[in-house]
């Protein structure tokens, strides 16, 4: 049985207080349009999708969002990590450039799915801050297929780029998938598992994008991994007092789009009423 008095991880410090400058933060995603090379990508300019990339960036931004988490979410079906072509990579590390650029907030990258190299790298192409990687230890069953834990091979990457600033967020228990492969432990201990393969802040999420997690799950993933804690689906100005009373901030982005569908673009009307709330 782990004893509690003793650190699980190398971890120091308050990754959110480091990045964002206060230890609460609140992060809007950019969920880009499809990419060349994806499905759905149906041969439009590039520009008019770094252009949106920014329009949404700042709708966040200017509404009063810490940061920015910059996603691929339109290359749906997603591929398993080694599938991904390096024109994905090429075309975030752009957007997310120009995003930085302008607005000179915290930036995150999310490579889907579970896409750590290439989160990295683009990080380290764009200055980001962070990358998000939805399973950093252990494996799962997800729509993708089998996916297995990042942490090994993305760290030593991290190091060849010399790259140590660039900070870990990931997903516990990851939304969109079974983990029957570890039923046979709980979540506690793998969520104890991010820790000790040194991820920075823990996820907690619903089922799947929109769906909002459990207060007594997100306070159980928060007090596993005595790390920063977000809450990364599900989060609307209803609830959001509620789930701050618990987790270290939010990552939102569908309750912000117009009608609240996640494939639109973000409302800016939608992004002050959000933090108007918070400020309450």
């Amino acid at each position: 049985m782990t004893n509690p008095s003793k650190p699980i991880g190398q971890v120091s410090g308050n990754a959110l207080q480091d990045i964002f400058g206060r230890p609460q933060a609140i992060i809007g995603v950019v969920h880009l349009a499809p990419l060349p090379g994806s499905p759905r990508f149906d041969g439009e300019a590039v520009e008019t999708i770094y252009q949106r990339g920014l329009d949404d960036a700042r709708a966040y931004l200017h509404g009063g969002c810490d940061g920015v988490i910059v996603e691929n979410h339109g290359d749906v079906p997603f591929s398993k990590p080694d599938a991904i072509g390096p024109e994905t990579s090429a075309h975030m590390a752009v957007v997310a450039d120009r995003i930085r650029r302008e607005l000179g907030r915290p930036i995150g990258i999310n490579v889907l799915a579970n896409a750590s190299i290439p989160a990295l790298a683009i990080a380290s192409a764009s200055n980001a801050s962070f990358v998000r990687v939805n399973q950093w230890a252990n494996a799962y069953v997800a729509n993708e297929g089998f996916v297995e834990g990042e942490a090994a091979r993305a760290m030593r990457y991290r190091a060849q780029l010399r790259a140590k600033g660039v900070r870990i967020f990931t997903d516990a228990h990851v939304k969109h998938g079974a983990h029957a492969i570890v039923a046979d432990r709980p979540v506690e201990e793998q969520v104890k598992d991010l820790v000790f393969f040194d991820a920075d802040v823990v996820i907690a999420t619903g089922q799947r994008t929109g769906h909002v997690a459990e207060l007594s799950y997100i306070r159980m993933i928060k007090e596993a991994a005595n790390l920063p804690t977000l809450v990364g689906s599900g989060v609307t100005p209803d609830n959001l007092g509620d789930i701050l009373s618990v987790a270290d901030g939010v990552i939102v982005a569908s309750s912000l789009k117009y009608e609240g569908v996640w494939w639109n673009q973000v409302d800016p009307e939608r992004v002050k009423a959000f933090t108007a709330r918070l400020k309450r």
